[in-house]
């Protein structure tokens, strides 16, 4: 069935796009007010990114939120890349594991958070980022892994085949040869991860401690007294980060080499 020749398809398509994006547009554009109150326009103005650079609470935050997408980005890609290079080869179970690897994606996100929090209340972890960590690289672990093993999928055996015959053992093979031609599907694995740690709010809401909020969590934080201008600056900021982070690992995903 072609769905483009169903009645108002266009037209329910745009309507929806322009309910989901023009309150982005909005924010952003409203975060170049210069008047305190967020919804009444007064004139155009940078003053408030300037004051979120110079605000030590947003400072502290951003540094965590960098620190904790960092730490979980490096974590998330290297368990990826073992987990790709071990489904290399079918096994009995290799589905359960898949189904394993991607529960995250399915899973709803407050229902992992409250679990992760009541196990470690149980084995009496400290919240702070020692335990947000961990707990970002657990469901971080499939949007790392996916990149990486549609990269590994693409890759030509007769390659490392090839190095064999040359007499490579395979950590030679896999050092020379695989890890190359793997490396666009690493970095996008990375990306993909940094960025879905750097936006989470649940996890981190739950999972945090004193002197470890984030961004997202300070964000919500300071809306309960009221959305200003330099919440939309914020926003805009980590809208546009994102953006550009997304965009990074779909094209290193695409690279041939």
């Amino acid at each position: 069935m072609n769905l483009r020749r169903l009645p108002l398809t266009r037209e329910i398509s745009i309507a929806v796009l322009v309910y989901l994006y023009v309150p982005v547009v909005v924010l952003i554009v409203y975060s170049f007010n210069a008047n305190r109150t967020a919804t009444v326009w007064s004139e155009t103005s940078l003053d408030w990114y300037r004051k979120i650079l110079m605000n030590p609470s947003i400072r502290e935050a951003t540094w965590n939120s960098l620190v904790l997408a960092t730490a979980a980005g490096i974590g998330a890609t290297l368990l990826a890349l073992a987990a790709a290079l071990g489904m290399k080869s079918r096994f009995r179970g290799a589905g359960l594991v898949e189904a394993v690897l991607n529960a995250p994606l399915i899973l709803p996100e407050i229902v992992v958070a409250v679990a992760t929090l009541m196990l470690f209340v149980a084995i009496g972890v400290d919240m702070g980022l020692a335990a947000m960590i961990p707990a970002h690289i657990a469901f971080c672990i499939p949007f790392a892994y996916l990149p990486i093993k549609a990269r590994l999928q693409g890759l030509n055996p007769s390659l490392e085949e090839a190095a064999q015959d040359l007499y490579a053992n395979r950590f030679v093979t896999f050092r020379r040869v695989t890890l190359p031609l793997l490396w666009p599907g690493i970095m996008a694995g990375f990306t993909l991860a940094f960025v879905t740690s750097l936006d989470d709010f649940l996890t981190s809401f739950f999972l945090s401690g004193p002197g470890s909020t984030t961004l997202p969590v300070y964000i919500f934080s300071a809306i309960r007294a009221g959305i200003t201008p330099e919440i939309n600056a914020i926003s805009t900021v980590m809208l546009v980060v994102s953006v550009a982070l997304v965009v990074t690992s779909f094209l290193l995903g695409k690279m041939r080499r």
